[in-house]
């Protein structure tokens, strides 16, 4: 659930004990290697035009912090859930879709209802790299892919199923803060993005105060 009190946006963060996980079957990427994965984004743009893309923010709570569901591939990759648009396709439609097929079991009477939040990041590829930024820089007039970030308000409980070669992890977003070498730039960008949220933090504990002491 999602709202708004005094000028910030209030999404509910549940806790991660709420949610049960499993696997499905595995699911091959297309691209082997990021040449790979370049060359076909060059070879798409020639035909389609300017890559859009969309991925998903789905924050839990664990020892009263908000932490980040990503997709971890081997040992050092991870990534946000959500993926690139089919022609014309509407980026609420096209997330939901994707998120269900990485995160939702088979079994349609097991998949949640996903709901969709406010955009909290866009980012623009400007050649034919791996670089973002968080603007079109002003020579650039034709980028080459379109990314925008989603925050997922997630239900209070559900039930998660990735594929068999990847891992669902909870990061805590102190983790993420000015760690681009292991989660790359955007990933690392995460704190500064939710920073205009207000996470209201369901079933948090509340540390015990300590009574002042008393005056002599």
């Amino acid at each position: 659930m999602a709202g708004r009190s005094a000028g910030q946006s209030a999404v509910t963060v549940y806790p991660l004990t709420n949610y049960s996980f499993g696997s499905k079957e595995m699911k091959v990427d297309k691209d082997v290697s990021l040449d790979q994965k370049l060359a076909r984004l060059k070879t798409n743009y020639e035909t389609k035009g300017m890559r859009r893309s969309v991925e998903g923010i789905l924050l839990v709570q664990e020892h009263n912090h908000p932490h980040v569901l990503m997709l971890q591939l081997g040992v050092a990759h991870f990534k946000l859930p959500g993926g690139r648009l089919r022609a014309g396709e509407d980026e609420a439609e096209g997330l939901k879709r994707k998120l269900t097929s990485m995160l939702s079991p088979t079994n349609p009477q097991l998949q949640t209802p996903w709901d969709l939040g406010e955009c909290a990041g866009a980012y623009y590829r400007p050649n034919f790299d791996t670089i973002f930024y968080p603007y079109l820089p002003p020579h650039i007039t034709r980028p080459k892919e379109c990314k925008k970030l989603y925050i997922v308000p997630l239900t209070e409980r559900s039930m998660f199923a990735v594929p068999a070669n990847m891992k669902l992890v909870a990061v805590p977003i102190f983790e993420l803060y000015e760690n681009p070498g292991r989660y790359g730039p955007i990933i690392a960008a995460l704190p500064a993005m939710l920073s205009r949220f207000r996470l209201n933090l369901l079933g948090a504990t509340i540390p015990a105060q300590v009574p002042p002491a008393a005056e002599k």
